[in-house]
């Protein structure tokens, strides 16, 4: 509501001791987002805002333009000098934050950092095979198999000092969902345009520029104060009032309104991100449900029965603000399906269907069920769990919505603590394979099927799958994915959602680039003096 909006003024007050006292200079970035970072361990979690806390101080080899094209970074040049082999020549007189030099000796250490058994990237990492050192400069990547799609899985691939790491004892990622700790949750050295200073999860984290990094500022960022602010009225109303300078997640409903604010700004546009709902397919009987001896969602006539319940476009233009795309798609660009119409079309509402599906499965009175969900991680996230609990009451499926910030929530997945959840997947890449391995393939080793938290196993689409990610073949390579899409698709072992549409919204003073990654690379930021 406006009124509880604009009331939040009063609170803003009491956050200029937390966010920044006193007139801050026009070169000091304050921002702000409903969350925050996970761990400054850049290969523990692979979650998006921590992923862009951390590569303000972390770089790759290769790195994204302002198109999300892959240009040079840490390597300078490489080549493909065979179908199995990889060769990149480093930039010279790179430095660490710490002083030490970089070097192929961490990006070998790095390449198998990243694929331990605690690092949330072992699947990307294990992808590009095994890193050799030919000399100081010079870095081979050595396959057993082919890998259409190499360099992006390497580029996301963070590279941390040898020895550093092995200085403060943190050359294995941390086991973040065990709730380990390490020097590197709260400290980082890495080769990026920034250092971080303080790190205070839940407070404050802060940066400073670094003035020995490689390449050139664009933007004017001397310094970087980041604060979560949850509450959506009240980060808002920090931004409104200038105490913050920048908001990653404004609510969709504040758009409207903010277009029409004196000194705001409001930049956006689609993100790389499917949204979509997983279930428990794994377990006899449901961990938090209450049907007893069975699991309703082995049966796929349940499964799509939910699917058939979800009223997307009241969703899209009541809850959403028409800031989605919905969709019936598995990747989060339509690129990965090749743009196929069929793929992406969505199975329609129809809650008698969905009725007589949940008859027929043995379910006419429907069951209890538990949707865990956060509730700080994608736009509106707690609001579409209710929404669905409210569609899905109407075919007898009694749903608690179990909601709860992201550092909670990741983990909870990770131990397969759930029977239903949200899901969302993107970023950079909009090729199907980093959809396909580590998010919907059966669980196996080496990270394929990571986060496929409902444990579903479909054999045939794992098949075609696996075999998509090793065809060299463009043509061929295309029909596998098709035909990998379509099957998983049509026995719905997840109900897609929408395409999450990302606004940004700012000071009038603030330049920033919005990419279809939702990444905010502050190295770009120019900020002029009000």
């Amino acid at each position: 509501m406006v009124r509880s909006f604009f009331s939040s003024l009063v609170v803003v007050g009491a956050l200029c001791g937390a966010l920044w006292s006193g007139s801050a200079q026009a070169q000091t970035l304050r921002w702000a987002s409903q969350g925050d970072p996970q761990t400054m361990d850049p290969h523990s979690q692979n979650e998006s805002m921590t992923n862009m806390m951390n590569g303000q101080v972390y770089e790759r080899l290769t790195r994204r333009d302002r198109q999300l094209n892959i240009v040079p970074g840490l390597a300078t040049e490489w080549q493909q000098v065979s179908p199995l082999v990889w060769r990149f020549k480093l930039r010279p007189n790179v430095k660490f934050h710490d002083g030490s030099a970089f070097t192929a000796d961490d990006v070998v250490y790095s390449i198998e950092r990243g694929q331990a058994p605690t690092s949330q990237i072992a699947n990307y990492a294990s992808a590009v095979g095994k890193a050799v050192k030919i000399d100081d400069l010079t870095v081979e990547f050595r396959m057993e198999r082919v890998n259409p799609i190499f360099l992006q899985h390497l580029d996301a691939l963070w590279i941390m000092s040898k020895s550093w790491s092995e200085k403060h004892n943190v050359t294995r990622p941390l086991d973040f969902k065990n709730k380990e700790e390490s020097f590197a949750s709260l400290n980082a050295n890495g080769t990026g345009p920034y250092m971080l200073a303080s790190r205070q999860p839940g407070i404050r984290t802060t940066y400073r520029r670094s003035a020995n990094w490689w390449d050139r500022h664009e933007g004017n960022v001397q310094e970087i104060v980041f604060t979560p602010i949850a509450n959506d009225a009240t980060r808002l109303a920090a931004l409104v009032s200038g105490e913050i300078d920048f908001v990653l997640d404004p609510a969709p409903r504040d758009i409207p309104r903010l277009r029409n604010t004196p000194g705001v700004k409001v930049i956006d546009g689609p993100e790389n991100r499917i949204v979509f709902i997983g279930m428990d397919q794994h377990r006899d009987e449901l961990l938090h449900g209450s049907v007893k001896d069975r699991n309703p969602f082995k049966d796929v006539r349940v499964r799509r029965a939910l699917y058939h319940a979800v009223d997307i476009e009241t969703m899209k233009t009541r809850l959403m603000n028409g800031q989605s795309y919905p969709t019936g798609g598995l990747t989060p660009s339509p690129l990965g399906a090749y743009n196929d119409a069929e793929i992406e079309k969505r199975f329609p509402y129809d809650v008698a269907l969905a009725r007589r599906l949940m008859a027929e499965a043995g379910y006419p009175n429907g069951f209890d069920v538990t949707l865990d969900c956060p509730n700080n991680r994608y736009v509106n996230d707690e609001e579409i769990c209710i929404a669905l609990a409210g569609m899905w009451a109407q075919i007898g499926v009694r749903v608690r919505v179990n909601a709860m910030p992201r550092a909670t929530y990741f983990p909870k997945l990770e131990k397969f603590d759930t029977s239903l959840y949200m899901l969302g997947w993107g970023g950079a890449v909009t090729d199907a394979e980093t959809t396909l391995t580590p998010v919907l393939r059966n669980p196996g080793e080496k990270g394929v099927g990571f986060y496929n938290y409902g444990r579903s196993r479909n054999d045939k689409f794992d098949q075609l799958a696996a075999a998509s990610s090793v065809e060299a073949d463009p043509a061929k390579r295309e029909e596998l994915v098709k035909a990998a899409l379509r099957e998983f698709k049509e026995q719905v072992h997840v109900i897609p959602l929408h395409r999450q549409v990302i606004p940004w919204a700012a000071r009038t003073n603030v330049d920033v680039v919005h990419r279809a990654d939702n990444w905010f690379e502050v190295q770009w930021v120019r900020v002029t003096p009000r």
